[in-house]
């Protein structure tokens, strides 16, 4: 199993590739590829590709992670590139009105209408979990979240004309099965990193984690739910860590601390082999 950065905050030391706001994978198994978000725009993932020497045509399926503009912004650009309609995968929701308030009133969702989208690919808008290829599954809605991850997040969404708190119950996770143990991957980890960890143990019935990767969230975070976190990540014995986007300095510091060489700061054009 192979996961590309194809594009994140960073782009490395001395680096060839192009970096922005916003996350993009490419997870790769057997003869099969997930394109897992799509950043703010196509642009630099298709450049990183390029010096990757990824054909876009060859990815087999989108997985959307959660509504937010810098992890779907790329879509519609990504969709064109890859040039056939291939299964895309997404909560039903995340087509929905979403948007922040302050320090002004702004949609922070996906920034195309679902309409746009059917006409490039096959949607999926699956709550549930659901295997996309051989013993890799996306997570379905996270239902159950630790009290400790359960923070405001300051978005909303409309019901019946209210404005309403967002919990974003659209945010998914990838979890695949391998010999040394589970890989589990997110976007953002707005449903909060463990209670993501505990679900996909709980849906595979595999207890081991090879590794975590992604988005963890804390980069606004108290003292106590950071060192919460790294103190349930060694709980749960997973082995190693790689993170950046909106995990934060301060959390990944925490992190770097507790497992050394095991943890690794994620960057555009890094390649992930499990």
């Amino acid at each position: 199993m192979r996961v590309t950065v194809l594009v994140e905050d960073y782009s490395g030391y001395e680096s060839p590739f192009l970096a922005q706001h916003g996350v993009s994978f490419l997870v790769e198994k057997g003869n099969r590829s997930i394109l897992f978000d799509t950043g703010q725009s196509a642009e630099p993932i298709l450049y990183n590709m390029k010096l990757l020497g990824i054909d876009p045509k060859s990815i087999d399926y989108v997985f959307l992670s959660h509504c937010h503009y810098d992890h779907t912004g790329g879509l519609l650009g990504m969709l064109k590139a890859i040039g056939k309609r291939v299964p895309l995968i997404a909560h039903p929701t995340i087509f929905r009105r979403h948007f922040v308030v302050e320090p002004y009133l702004r949609d922070v969702g996906v920034p195309f209408t679902r309409e746009e989208i059917e006409k490039l690919a096959e949607l999926y808008l699956i709550s549930e979990p659901i295997e996309i290829v051989s013993d890799i599954y996306s997570t379905g809605e996270i239902k159950v979240r630790e009290n400790f991850e359960k923070d405001k997040i300051g978005v909303y969404t409309l019901e019946e004309g209210r404005i309403v708190e967002d919990i974003l119950l659209d945010d998914m996770s990838l979890v695949a099965k391998t010999p040394e143990g589970l890989v589990i991957i997110s976007g953002c980890s707005h449903a909060g990193i463990v209670s993501i960890v505990k679900h996909a143990i709980n849906i595979t019935g595999e207890e081991k984690i090879r590794a975590v990767i992604g988005g963890f969230h804390l980069i606004n975070a108290s003292e106590d739910k950071i060192k919460g976190t790294v103190k349930e990540f060694q709980r749960l014995e997973v082995e190693e860590v790689y993170t950046g986007h909106c995990t934060g300095l301060r959390a990944e510091s925490e992190f770097l601390r507790a497992y050394g060489k095991r943890f690794h700061k994620i960057h555009s054009g890094m390649v992930i082999e499990l």
